[in-house]
């Protein structure tokens, strides 16, 4: 079983506006993303060469030079790649999703790039056709915003016909070519009076692949709903008379792929409520209720290869949440992928997604720029900064069990802390286990120690809390002294920020800094990680002279005289990395996540909406800003 990568790389549409997640994430920019992502040892990319970007106008001349450019390094990287040439899309302007001038449109296009590129072996001419299916005609969310099952239906239609189409194109060029055809899958369940809405859902949900399977016949399950909207017999003969079979059925499986629906509405909020025209009922993530357990990746998986019987990768695995949730759900999938292998089914792959992040899932690509989340690089300064998850891909590319402490722990997933409805049985306790290394706490009774503590706990970190006081510190104190327990890293907070110390605007206090050096030196001797928080360029010159490997966190509230008065201080490396949020909470958040990243040196930390400072606060001296 290999390890493949993708970038998320949607062009979707929303009334006449494109949106460019490749655009957002500056990779058209960047060559070099190409060599960081063969980097981490995969063996596949699923590369977009949309149709949207380079067709955008009918009957145009197609610029080659940039794609060609970048797949011929992708094979100087010993990379291949999977070419993808509709992602959530509704094709270019000139076409209708909903009629047959997309199919005839992706399948010429499909031959352009099959004899520009005929070395290309691997496919997917339409990503998720069932999920954007959805979106674009049952939801009303994308283009063209269709809201009924009729139009949810024919655009499911065109974009399997497409498919096939497409294939059968490319394959006069290529006959070795093969189809990666990817599909959200998960499960929905119910309560028993809407157990006929699950059953229903759940055999909807095999429809794109039954289609390209030639499966969809009279004794199909929905061959009656089909036909009673609008589908004739003519359209399903043709996926009977050209079965277009995946030859890899790619998989993309989330968090949020299993659902729960419930006639009772009070239970829920309102942005939850929906219906079939029988019956009105909420529909949410699984994850969040109480009284049912979810499938998961195993048993999902295992739904399929039983149905089809043909080689399966996951071709999406990406969670939105802090980082060691998403490198435990990246091992989770991994896990049950490679159990199901061993149950002798042909599980060819697991796909690290979204290796850029991406932007704007929180509204569903409703808006431009939406919210940016990280994957296994971290694109929110413009520049690729490898995260925790690039150190687990390298090791499961490289048949390494990951290895990172924190993966002992349940997941979110796993834990009480997930449940927001049918909160059945009394909530245990969020704290941490107690097994496994901890993080060790230096704090005094303030919002930035109990902050640690807190999300610590949310986020299921083990930890050990102590005081300065109780530290009686050298490089030759044996770190079981501190801690009974093995110590991967400590967090200095002290004395974390100037207005909670006495006499706070004071300056510098020299007792305090040679505290936080003293800490520093101890972390250094015994090879643990630090991270600590800037109170001043005398702390900053204590702690980075002893330890120049710690983690040291500016933030905004230390724009004082004393950062211009020291050039040798002031000329250190200094990064920058934006947080979503002023408060304390989204700074945690944020360090802890850096920390895991193992990055080190000084970084400042700022919010993203006042990248700029205003020029009174840079002259006025005595103002200490927090942003």
């Amino acid at each position: 079983m290999e390890i493949w990568g993708g970038i998320e790389c949607t062009i979707n549409r929303v009334g006449d506006k494109y949106m460019d997640q490749l655009e957002y994430s500056g990779h058209y920019n960047r060559l070099e993303d190409l060599d960081l992502l063969a980097g981490l040892g995969i063996k596949k990319l699923r590369y977009p060469v949309l149709w949207e970007k380079h067709q955008p106008e009918s009957g145009q001349e197609i610029d080659w030079t940039a794609t060609s450019i970048r797949l011929s390094r992708l094979l100087e990287l010993d990379v291949e790649p999977i070419v993808g040439l509709v992602h959530h899309g509704s094709g270019p302007a000139y076409v209708s999703i909903a009629d047959e001038s997309f199919a005839t449109g992706l399948a010429d296009y499909a031959g352009k790039v099959a004899k520009k590129f005929p070395w290309i072996k691997y496919y997917t001419p339409v990503n998720e056709p069932l999920t954007t299916a959805r979106f674009c005609g049952l939801y009303g969310i994308w283009h063209p915003h269709g809201s009924s099952a009729e139009t949810f239906l024919r655009i499911l239609i065109n974009e399997c016909k497409a498919t096939v189409l497409a294939m059968q194109t490319i394959k006069e060029v290529n006959p070795e070519a093969m189809l990666v055809q990817t599909e959200d899958m998960g499960r929905t369940h119910s309560t028993r009076a809407l157990r006929y809405q699950a059953d229903f859902e759940n055999h909807r949900r095999w429809l794109s692949l039954d289609l390209l399977c030639g499966k969809v016949d009279e004794n199909h399950a929905l061959y009656k709903h089909l036909t009673d909207n609008g589908i004739t017999s003519e359209d399903l003969s043709f996926f009977l008379n050209n079965p277009c079979p995946p030859d890899i059925v790619g998989i993309n499986h989330y968090l949020t792929s299993e659902r729960y629906i419930d006639e009772k509405l009070a239970i829920y909020p309102e942005h939850t409520h929906g219906g079939n025209g029988k019956h009105r009922y909420a529909d949410v993530e699984l994850v969040r209720v109480g009284c049912k357990k979810a499938y998961g990746p195993y048993r999902i998986l295992k739904e399929v290869w039983n149905r089809y019987r043909l080689p399966i990768a996951v071709t999406e695995v990406h969670l939105h949440c802090t980082r060691e949730e998403q490198m435990r759900w990246f091992s989770r999938v991994l896990e049950d992928a490679r159990r199901l292998e061993k149950e002798q089914a042909d599980i060819r792959a697991v796909t690290a997604w979204a290796l850029l992040g991406s932007f704007g899932w929180n509204c569903l690509l409703r808006q431009e720029c939406g919210d940016y989340e990280a994957g296994v690089f971290d694109v929110s300064s413009g520049t690729p900064r490898p995260t925790a998850m690039s150190t687990l891909i390298r090791e499961a590319a490289a048949g390494i069990l990951p290895k990172h402490p924190l993966l002992k722990q349940k997941g979110w997933w796993e834990r009480d802390v997930r449940v927001l409805y049918h909160k059945t049985i009394p909530l245990r306790s969020t704290k941490p286990v107690s097994a496994g290394p901890a993080l060790l706490i230096v704090a005094k009774s303030g919002v930035m120690g109990s902050t640690f503590v807190r999300l610590c706990e949310l986020r299921n970190i083990p930890y050990m809390l102590i005081s300065r006081t109780q530290l009686r510190l050298s490089a030759e104190i044996n770190p079981k002294d501190l801690c009974p327990r093995e110590i991967w890293a400590v967090v200095d907070v002290a004395d974390s920020h100037p207005q909670y110390r006495k006499n706070a605007g004071a300056g510098p206090d020299l007792n305090t800094a040679r505290k936080s050096g003293a800490l520093a030196a101890f972390t250094k001797a015994h090879n643990i990680r630090m991270v600590t928080f800037s109170l001043d360029l005398l702390t900053e010159h204590y702690v980075m002279l002893q330890n120049q490997d710690a983690l040291m966190i500016r933030t905004g509230v230390f724009l004082s005289s004393e950062w211009h008065q020291s050039p040798k201080l002031s000329s250190k490396r200094v990064q920058w990395v934006s947080f979503t949020s002023t408060d304390v909470r989204e700074l945690v958040n944020s360090t802890l996540d850096l920390l895991l990243d193992d990055e080190r040196g000084i970084w400042h930390l700022v919010n993203p909406k006042q990248q700029e400072l205003p020029a009174s606060i840079e002259r006025d001296t005595n103002v200490r800003v927090y942003l």
